[in-house]
């Protein structure tokens, strides 16, 4: 973050999964092979900041790919004790409300394959998707808990781009 910045870049996405040890090996499938940090949350405040009433210590893994300490994936499982009200699986495509997870993955077809044995629950075929200039491959899928996330096909030099990647006016947006 730069000396003036109000805001980091997205440091961390959180998910509050139902099994961390099938979550984990989902998304060590994708790529998120590091662990940041592994533990339980036993202090109090790891519930009251959730808007939790009590607190029960629980299990927490943070993931990441080699590299900054960004972009990583926190995967919380709240202890029974907590009474969590679980949303319910959700398939099928974006909804309304929700958040997908984008990564870019060099070859689209072999992260594809990789999920789905690691336990994806809905996966969409790839697309040619077009903004502009820019065309790439990409598809949809859900997590073994039914998160969204959005794989872009790049190859590896273009993931770390860290100039401008639309140097073109995109469309207008109406109703602005």
């Amino acid at each position: 973050m730069t000396r003036d910045a109000a805001v980091s870049a997205l440091v961390r996405a959180t998910i509050f999964v139902r099994d961390l040890q099938r979550s984990r090996r989902f998304y060590r499938a994708l790529g998120l092979t590091e662990t940041y940090f592994a533990g339980y949350l036993d202090h109090p405040s790891a519930s009251s900041v959730l808007g939790l009433v009590t607190h029960h210590p629980y299990p927490v893994e943070i993931l990441k790919r080699p590299g900054p300490n960004f972009g990583m994936l926190g995967l919380f499982q709240l202890a029974p004790e907590q009474l969590a009200q679980a949303l319910p699986m959700t398939t099928g495509p974006a909804r309304i409300g929700e958040v997908a997870l984008v990564f870019y993955v060099a070859a689209l077809d072999a992260a594809m394959h990789s999920l789905e044995v690691a336990g994806a629950q809905w996966v969409a075929e790839p697309q040619r998707f077009e903004l502009g200039p820019i065309a790439q491959r990409e598809a949809c899928l859900r997590d073994c808990d039914g998160t969204l996330l959005n794989l872009v096909e790049r190859p590896p030099a273009e993931q770390e781009k860290a100039g401008p990647e639309m140097d073109f006016q995109p469309w207008p947006v109406s109703g602005g």
